[in-house]
Parts: C-alpha cells; sequence; structure tokens
C-alpha cells in the first residue's frame, strides 16, 4: 500500500454549531418566496424520499455544543435501534475488516488509546476482533476496557457520550438491530492509502459473505469513497445496489476520480453503478448536476452537515435530490413528513395549480449559500 497526499483546501461546510442560525436564517424567506423557477422537472411524481440515519442515531461530535451529537454512541447497536425510534428508512455505518477476517462497524482508520500517560494510535485494520473490542465499553459487567479516544478539531478528547456501548460487528447489527431499517453500509477504506485489487476483493468478499448469511429480506445499500472498492462491489454481485460517495471537490486526491461530481458521475455511469452519494454542498454549488445525474439513470442521495437543516432539506426534495443522510434524525424525520404531506397536498387537484406553486429554488440556494459563508 502506498500514501497519497491530499490538498485540503474548501472549509465553508456548515459547523453543526451554526445549524440552528442556519435554519433560522432560511426560515426567514422559505415563507414568502416569488414565483419564478420551474421545479417541475425536479419532483413531479413523488417518489419516495430516503431519510437515513447517519451512523445510526447520528455521528459524535465530541467537542460541539450541541449535546444531541453526544447523546448515542456512534456506530453501535444501541444507536441503531434507537435511531429505530424514528422514521428512517436506513441506517449508514461504517464497515471494516479486522487482521482475522471479520467485519466490524467502525468509522475512524486508527483506534487511539493512552498507555502510560501516552497516545497510542493503532490501524484498525491491524487488529484482530479480541483486540478492537478490548477498547472502549466491555460487553462482560465489570471488566474495564482500554481508554476510547478521538481526534476531534486537532485536540484529542475522551470519547464521552451520554449513553454509551461497546463495539460490533456487521453479523451482530443484522442479528440485533430491529429488522424495520435498512442497511446502507460504507465500505470504509482509508482514502489515503492505494489498495491492490487482490486485497480489495478479500475484503468486500469477507463483507459479502456476511451479508448473504444475514440480511434475509432487510434492504441493503453499498457505498464507498473508493473508486475501485465501489466498481468491484457491482463486479461481484448484482443483487443489493451500489453506490459511488464523493466529497464533492471539498478535497483534492491524486486519484481524480474522487476530485468532483462530474468525476463521480462518470465513474458511476462507466462501471454500471447504481448512483451517486455527494457532500450536499457539492449539488448547492452546482445545481444543475442534480438533472444531470437523474437523466443518466442514477440515483442521488446526499450527506453533510447542512442535511441536518430542515430547510436544505426541503430545498433538495424540490430540487429532485432523492434522500439525505441526517444526525438529526428526530428533527429531520419531522421535517420530511411534513414536507411530503404538504407537497401531496399541494398536487392533490390538477396540474392547472403547478405555475402558481412554483418555489423561487435559484433565491433559496443563494441563501444558503451566503448563510454557510457566514
Amino acid at each position: 500500500m502506498a500514501v497519497k497526499a491530499a490538498i485540503h483546501f474548501s472549509s465553508d461546510v456548515l459547523h453543526l454549531d451554526q445549524v440552528n442560525d442556519a435554519a433560522a436564517s432560511l426560515s426567514l424567506y422559505t415563507t414568502r418566496l416569488p414565483a419564478g423557477l420551474d421545479v417541475s422537472a425536479g419532483r413531479k411524481s413523488l417518489p419516495k424520499f430516503m431519510v437515513v440515519g447517519h451512523r445510526g442515531h447520528g455521528m459524535n461530535i465530541l467537542q460541539s455544543t450541541d449535546k444531541r451529537m453526544k447523546v448515542y454512541k456512534e456506530n453501535s447497536i444501541l444507536s441503531f435501534n434507537n435511531a429505530a425510534n424514528h422514521p428512517l428508512d436506513f441506517i449508514e455505518f461504517d464497515v471494516q475488516v479486522t487482521k482475522d477476517n471479520i467485519p466490524i462497524i467502525f468509522h475512524d482508520n486508527f483506534i487511539l488509546s493512552e498507555e502510560n500517560g501516552n497516545i497510542v494510535e493503532t490501524r484498525v485494520t491491524d487488529l484482530t476482533l479480541d483486540e478492537f473490542f478490548s477498547y472502549g465499553p466491555q460487553r462482560e459487567t465489570g471488566q474495564v476496557g482500554k481508554t476510547l479516544l478521538r481526534e476531534s478539531n486537532g485536540k484529542i478528547v475522551g470519547w464521552d457520550v451520554e449513553v454509551d456501548d461497546h463495539s460490533c460487528t456487521l453479523e451482530e447489527a443484522f442479528q440485533k438491530v430491529n429488522p424495520c431499517l435498512g442497511f446502507n453500509i460504507e465500505l470504509k477504506f482509508d482514502d489515503y492509502v492505494v489498495y491492490e485489487e487482490e486485497y480489495l476483493i478479500h475484503v468486500l468478499q469477507v463483507i459479502l459473505k456476511v451479508v448473504y448469511e444475514n440480511a434475509q429480506e432487510r434492504p441493503v445499500i453499498f457505498s464507498s469513497f473508493q473508486p475501485d472498492a465501489a466498481l468491484l462491489m457491482k463486479k461481484l454481485q448484482h443483487k443489493y445496489p451500489v453506490y459511488f460517495l464523493t466529497n464533492g471537490g471539498n478535497e483534492i486526491f491524486d486519484d481524480v476520480r474522487m476530485n468532483s461530481l462530474d468525476e463521480a458521475k462518470k465513474l458511476a455511469m462507466s462501471g454500471g453503478l447504481d448512483g451517486v452519494v455527494s457532500e450536499v454542498m457539492g449539488i448547492f454549488r452546482n445545481p444543475s448536476v442534480v438533472r444531470e445525474i437523474k437523466e443518466s439513470n442514477l440515483s442521488l442521495l446526499t450527506y453533510g452537515r447542512l442535511n441536518n437543516v430542515p430547510e436544505a432539506v426541503r430545498v433538495q426534495y424540490l430540487m429532485g435530490v432523492e434522500g439525505v443522510i441526517v444526525d438529526l434524525v428526530q428533527e429531520i424525520t419531522s421535517a420530511v413528513a411534513g414536507l411530503i404531506t404538504g407537497f401531496e397536498g399541494e398536487q392533490g387537484g390538477s396540474y392547472a395549480k403547478e405555475n402558481a406553486e412554483q418555489i423561487e429554488l435559484s433565491l433559496l440556494l443563494n441563501l444558503i449559500s451566503q448563510v454557510i459563508q457566514h
């Protein structure tokens, strides 16, 4: 494996601590928009709009002042089943494979702990399952695991949440998570490592074995930021959809396929993938790409902190985005239920109402851009 370099240049993605301010700013305008842009090509036939719980009930942002980001331990059975208390379609989580070939659920490439006053960093995929389970809360009462730390905004902090839980395997998730939830399985690889095809195939086959043996009727979607992993997963099986993940150009990599929504669309089309999952700012910077992706018979989902702002989700719904991955599952599922009910009511009569019901999406997008920049 060879290390790759990345160039960071855009940091204007909304911080979650700004979410409430952003929502308030946008709300001032969404109720008094002039008629204008024709959105009939965006959402006309009312297809299902998916809401996906990010790492279950939401990712942990340990230094956030928003306590909602530190309620349940992310990527845990506890978080997954609490997410099931809300009308979600899927939960999204990250799967890696341990040294002894067990698919486990954990986001970060490295696991951090403190030993003898020193911070010790170990690559997750270099651990056996028992070694991985030795970190954090333990399964047996009275046992104490290694301290579990995390890097947050350049600082090493304790992984402290209100309701903690031990780590889990992919097999356990299939067995213990409420069957009402579909699984969006992110095939997790290090963005800065070049992988041999043989290694990727081995990892994917290990994951597929667990899925085939346990999924039963549960819906499953695969996704990955790793272009070759996404392409190979589509070649290895045809039962489950495969999506390519992209940050939409927020970061530049040596592999050009990872650098833009246009490249993501090309990869998905050439590899026969089922869709693209973009960081939400990628589509707000380039709204026309939504139509281009849909005209290519690809599905489009988004992720990102701006998806925790109901008005931003509303804009995407009207644009024709087919689903959002969110952290604030209670707030966003409630908001989506309201906007779908309202839209269906508006469409209940003839299309003679269509022009009268048009929304000025360009103004909304401009407002979102302004909020993010401040």
